[in-house]
């Protein structure tokens, strides 16, 4: 028998916004497996799962997923980790894998779903949907994303003014992920096209850290990677 492979979405950050059937798999899978981070500090899905997992009871499996464009690192690091993966199923043993937000919606889990589609087909895969950081910033936030015919894009940001600009001005609703590190080009273009008050910015959303930002005070301000910004119109 060999075991199946779960990607788990446990939400944008509050523990209780963990679906009751990833829960259930949290509990039942022997293996969790994890990003890790290489310097050991827990990663953000391990401390959202952290108040489910008694220690000792499972198997943890951190796995370290490399941060750099180079195919080579790439290829052999990714290569490592779904061998990780593995050598849990081979043995038959379930193997979790918690992923914030959703795992089908801009995850690691993806490009390891992929991978051990290709090397390991015989392997049943399987996917718990969770509660994404933009469905989490609309609630904390009080925007309603949709309604009626209302067009609505999830844009992963970058340094490209045209671009930015034109999602802008196409859609009743732009969410742009990943934000931070070209917030002062986003301020810019709202600004030309008089939206800074149509604009909302929130970090590590619903968790212990939120920080939710006054537009205003965001030039040249240090933002860290959790941070996704909503233009409603």
């Amino acid at each position: 028998m060999i075991g199946t492979l779960y990607g788990l979405g446990v939400g944008p950050g509050d523990p209780e916004l963990l679906t009751v059937k990833a829960f259930r798999k949290l509990k039942e899978a022997p293996v969790i497996a994890y990003p890790k981070k290489r310097k050991g500090s827990k990663s953000y899905a391990q401390r959202i799962i952290d108040v489910y997992i008694t220690p000792g009871e499972k198997e943890m499996l951190g796995l370290v997923f490399p941060m750099t464009k180079d195919p080579d690192i790439l290829e052999r690091e990714w290569s490592n980790t779904v061998e990780l993966v593995w050598e849990k199923l081979k043995t038959g043993k379930d193997v979790a894998f918690v992923t914030e937000g959703d795992p089908l919606l801009y995850s690691t889990f993806i490009h390891m779903m992929n991978l051990v589609k290709e090397r390991y087909p015989e392997v049943n895969i399987q996917t718990v949907p969770g509660i994404s950081s933009i469905n989490g910033a609309a609630s904390r936030l009080g925007i309603a994303l949709a309604e009626g015919d209302d067009h609505v894009a999830i844009i992963p940001a970058r340094d490209d003014y045209e671009t930015m600009k034109k999602a802008i001005v196409e859609n009743d609703c732009v969410i742009f992920i990943k934000v931070a590190k070209v917030m002062d080009l986003m301020l810019k273009i709202l600004r030309e096209l008089d939206l800074v008050e149509k604009a909302s910015v929130v970090t590590k959303v619903t968790s212990d850290e939120e920080i939710i930002w006054d537009i205003r005070e965001l030039d040249r301000a240090e933002l860290e990677y959790l941070t996704l910004m909503v233009v409603r119109k």
